[in-house]
């Protein structure tokens, strides 16, 4: 007896890494969001002040990708002065871009969770030295997103003129 292929099989469509979906990175963000609410009503006493490190961090990775968002594309393009990229490097920054996108979703919602917390549950001194560093962590893993998809998209390949047509005039010769 034979089986009949698997539309889910080797090649199919579902197997390609698509762009990734808003929808996700917002399902993730009020994910930790939730659970960082939820954490620092239990434990906010028992925490030490907010770290400025993770912010920098973040900001950082937001400002290399960014670059590389810029660089890639250039080269992809084939603009004069930039040499031709490696495909192998432009898919290294596809995962990147999307894993970067995810991370910086997750510390969103969890920076927005807590620096919420902070506004509406605490008026403590401690509480208002932490909001600072809560914003500018929402802040900076925002931009960690945006720079993400932004190295995403960049990473596309430029459609060529032969490419708009439709997939049958490519595949059949035309007779006259």
């Amino acid at each position: 007896m034979t089986q009949s292929p698997s539309p889910r099989g080797p090649g199919s469509d579902r197997d390609r890494m698509g762009p990734t979906r808003p929808a996700s990175l917002l399902v993730a963000g009020l994910a930790a969001a939730a659970l960082a609410w939820l954490l620092i009503s239990f434990f906010y006493r028992s925490m030490p002040a907010l770290p400025w490190l993770p912010v920098v961090t973040l900001a950082g990775l937001a400002v290399l990708e960014a670059y590389a968002a810029v660089n890639t594309k250039g080269r992809i393009e084939r603009r004069p002065g930039r040499d031709p990229v490696n495909p192998l490097v432009v898919a290294r920054f596809v995962v990147l871009a999307k894993a970067s996108a995810l991370a910086g979703a997750i510390f969103a919602g969890f920076y927005a969770g807590l620096a919420g917390w902070l506004f509406i549950e605490r008026t403590t001194r401690a509480a208002v030295e932490d909001r600072g560093p809560a914003l500018a962590g929402l802040a900076a893993s925002l931009a960690l997103v945006g720079a993400a998809l932004w190295l995403e998209r960049s990473c596309r390949v430029p459609k060529r003129p032969d490419d708009e047509r439709e997939p049958d005039d490519r595949e059949r010769p035309h007779i006259h």
